[in-house]
């Protein structure tokens, strides 16, 4: 198969193969019509321009870096999914670079990695989003920066997130609409930001329904299986149990679903139980878990398309780069009436 450049799309497109860079590149000065022809042509002939003639030909490298604790959780799955879609089609390339803060020498790993890929962009996913020490070492680069799901942000970054505390809100309230009063309540670490966020939705829920929160039914857990398994040990030992817990992610809310199936709990007709993420295992559970779907690809590729925005580069911090993207309560059969 001969390979298709960037001259034949021109051709095709009745341009020049300057215009068809610029729409490649989303550069500004090109109008809807002569782009949309241009991306249409794109797509018919299947082009993709060479990386690496590219970043010969410019300053640019084409190659954005994903920053990220555990690339092999489900959450890190759906961000990397994300960013590689926002990268193909903005005809950019996507190196994930897993950040381990307790190990010694990660400033240095960061650094390095850096330098030698000449990243033309980060994207960073929580938690170490929210960590002074790397954010420092990006503007130590000049490195443009997007956060994923941050609890603040440097002046210079852009953001994109979702409403934590307004999704765990929603999901209270069904849970109180459905006649739950008792309801335990599984935290996420103290390290994630978002976790805070969730808790104080739910806490806003039962406060404006005039619930009391029963604090023994708050427990500390870590975002792991494990640890909604241990939760759902105590909270359904209690002598005047749950009749509905709401994990703040699907792996705890699993876990708490693994328990009480042990202990021959009916799930949803003695207890009811939630996540948030959206996760698939939540989907392959039995019964499917009722959740908050979190936008996290689209969250990742809406981070590439601030990063590969020219007006960016040059304006970065401005309120154009931070973005709420929407959430939904995904209603399963994991929960029933009290």
């Amino acid at each position: 198969m001969s390979i298709v450049t960037i001259k034949d799309v021109a051709a095709l497109a009745g341009v020049s193969p300057k215009t068809v860079s610029r729409v490649i590149n989303g550069e500004a000065h090109v109008r809807p019509e002569v782009r949309a022809l241009v991306q249409k042509v794109v797509a018919e002939l299947d082009y993709r321009p060479n990386a690496f003639a590219r970043s010969l030909s410019s300053t640019r490298s084409y190659l954005l870096g994903l920053f990220i604790d555990d690339p092999v959780s489900g959450y890190a799955a759906d961000v990397q999914h994300g960013a590689l879609l926002g990268c193909r089609a903005r005809s950019y390339h996507l190196v994930v670079e897993p950040v381990d803060l307790g190990a010694p020498g990660w400033e240095a790993q960061v650094r390095g990695s850096i330098s030698a890929l000449r990243l033309d962009g980060a994207i960073v996913a929580p938690p170490i989003c929210d960590e002074p020490a790397l954010m420092a070492v990006f503007a130590e680069a000049g490195l443009p920066t997007v956060l994923v799901a941050p609890s603040s942000a440097p002046p210079a970054s852009g953001t994109v997130r979702m409403d934590d505390r307004r999704a765990a809100q929603e999901m209270t309230e069904y849970l109180l609409g459905l006649g739950h009063r008792r309801i335990g309540f599984a935290q996420g670490p103290i390290s994630h930001s978002a976790s805070a966020r969730r808790e104080e939705g739910f806490r806003q829920a039962m406060a404006s329904a005039g619930v009391a929160v029963d604090e023994a039914c708050v427990m500390r857990g870590d975002f792991s299986s494990r640890s909604g398994m241990e939760l759902g040990e105590k909270l359904l030992a209690m002598a005047d149990r749950p009749t509905a817990i709401f994990a703040s992610n699907d792996d705890m809310a699993l876990g708490v679903l693994i328990t009480a199936m042990k202990h021959g709990i009916a799930v949803p007709e003695k207890l009811s139980i939630c996540g948030f993420d959206d996760a698939p295992s939540s989907r392959a559970a039995w019964p499917q878990l009722t959740t908050v779907r979190q936008p996290k690809a689209e969250m990742a590729s809406a981070a590439v398309d601030i990063l590969v925005n020219p007006q960016f580069r040059k304006d970065a911090g401005g309120e154009d780069w931070h973005l709420m993207l929407p959430h939904e309560v995904v209603l399963r059969g994991s929960t029933g009436p009290a």
